[in-house]
Parts: C-alpha cells; sequence; structure tokens
C-alpha cells in the first residue's frame, strides 16, 4: 500500500471515529459520552501513532527530560530530582472512564483507568540537608497497579498555541518501586526497596503533589509535541 493511499486511509477512519460526535446535535451528557467512546476507539493507534500528522505512539511513549525542585538552594534543605530517557507502558489496556468538555475555556477533561502502568528510565537526584550535599544517579522503573488518573487539557489562546496539560493521580492501588543506587551497596539497596514497597502508602499523600507536577510536565511536553498543530477541524462532523 501506498503512503498516499495509507494516509487516506488513515484521514477516513479519524473522521470515521471523530465526526461521529456533534455537539450541535446532541446534549452536553451524550456528546460528552459519545467523546469517551471515541478517545477509547483511538487506543487502535496508540502503539503506531499517526506519522501523517507527527503523532507519535503512546505505548510506550517516550519523555527525554523531567525535571522537579522543591525549596531554596540556598536555604537548609532542597533537592533537584531529573529524571531521562523515560518510557511509559500499559496505554493501549487504558479506559476512559468520564469525559467532559468545556468549549469556552477551549479545555477538555477526562479520567483514565489502567489495570497495569509501569514506567522506567534513568534518574539524577541532588539535595542539600542541613549543610550536607546528597547525589545519586542510576536506574529506576515503577509499575503501578489499579491505578487511575484525571488529565485536563486546555489550548491557552487560538489554535496552534501551546497546551497546557494537568494531571492529578486519583488512585493507586498497588505500587513496586526500584531505585537502582539510592543507598551505598547492593544489600542496603535491597533493603531500601523492601521498606518502599511495604511502606508506600504512608508516604503517598506527601508524594502525591511531586507525582502530579512530574506527570503534568512531561505530558505538557508530549501533548505539544504531537497535537498542538492537528488540525482537528478537518475531522469534525459538518453540523
Amino acid at each position: 500500500m501506498s503512503q498516499a493511499s495509507h494516509q487516506i486511509d488513515v484521514d477516513e477512519d479519524l473522521k470515521h471515529l471523530i465526526g461521529r460526535c456533534h455537539r450541535d446535535q446532541a446534549s452536553d451528557d451524550e456528546y460528552n459520552e459519545c467523546m469517551k467512546q471515541v478517545f477509547n476507539d483511538l487506543r487502535a493507534y496508540f502503539t503506531t501513532g499517526v506519522p501523517g500528522y507527527n503523532i507519535k505512539p503512546f505505548d510506550p511513549h517516550h519523555a527525554s527530560f523531567v525535571e522537579l525542585r522543591r525549596g531554596d538552594p540556598h536555604g537548609p534543605g532542597s533537592f533537584k530530582l531529573i529524571l531521562r530517557d523515560v518510557s511509559e507502558y500499559g496505554w493501549t489496556r487504558s479506559e476512559v472512564t468520564k469525559f467532559h468538555s468545556d468549549v469556552e475555556e477551549q479545555r477538555i477533561v477526562y479520567a483514565q483507568y489502567f489495570p497495569e502502568k509501569s514506567l522506567e528510565g534513568q534518574y539524577e537526584f541532588a539535595a542539600k540537608v542541613l549543610g550536607t550535599d546528597l547525589r545519586r544517579q542510576g536506574h529506576w522503573n515503577l509499575t503501578l497497579y489499579d491505578y487511575s488518573q484525571t488529565t485536563s487539557v486546555r489550548r491557552v489562546g487560538a489554535p496552534g498555541s501551546l497546551l497546557k496539560v494537568h494531571i492529578e493521580v486519583d488512585r493507586i492501588g498497588g505500587m513496586e518501586l526500584h531505585i537502582g543506587n539510592l543507598l551505598q551497596g547492593q544489600p542496603l539497596n535491597q533493603l531500601a526497596d523492601g521498606v518502599i514497597n511495604s511502606m508506600w502508602q504512608l508516604g503517598l499523600p506527601f508524594v502525591r503533589p511531586m507525582i502530579n507536577d512530574l506527570v503534568s510536565t512531561a505530558f505538557t511536553d508530549i501533548f505539544n509535541e504531537s497535537f498542538r498543530y492537528f488540525p482537528l477541524e478537518k475531522f469534525l462532523g459538518q453540523n
């Protein structure tokens, strides 16, 4: 099949999927329910992306660089966390459970459930505690079970302007986290893994805001790279 004919097939499929929801011909609830189903049907493209529109695959999807800073670097306590070459898996098995659109605010909000989501990459951690410097780096991997999140995507201006993404963790049913070189020596690392994975629920209220910030920063970059210039109006149904 030629590239041109393949693009036509993709265009027709996207027009069929996206264009079947008509805001002017349905109530808000009916429209939102229709768009929820569209999002779930679009999972067929998660592993391939849509190269013709520069949309990269979402399963896995990749973030080359994510940074989080907390505290005053010149004060008594602060830290900087950098994640590099992050890969995330599990999107194909996810399900959008709620969808809401706000035309005036140019915003969509949707809730998503993952039976299992896994991430891995490299980390660099630097902290200052009471004048003492602490630095660590290595490989990390994280698996989340029975996990749900809510994503808000807002365009901050006219078509083609930047997209702003905010993600809130709603629920984590189970978690396994492994951080290489967190402590000096393999036995201590294994001990740290055991402590983290047995007590993560106690620390979740404190780390949840940081997880939200990290994921939101990563997905703002990912969504702008793939969807900022996507010609959505080309596929909307004519009302």
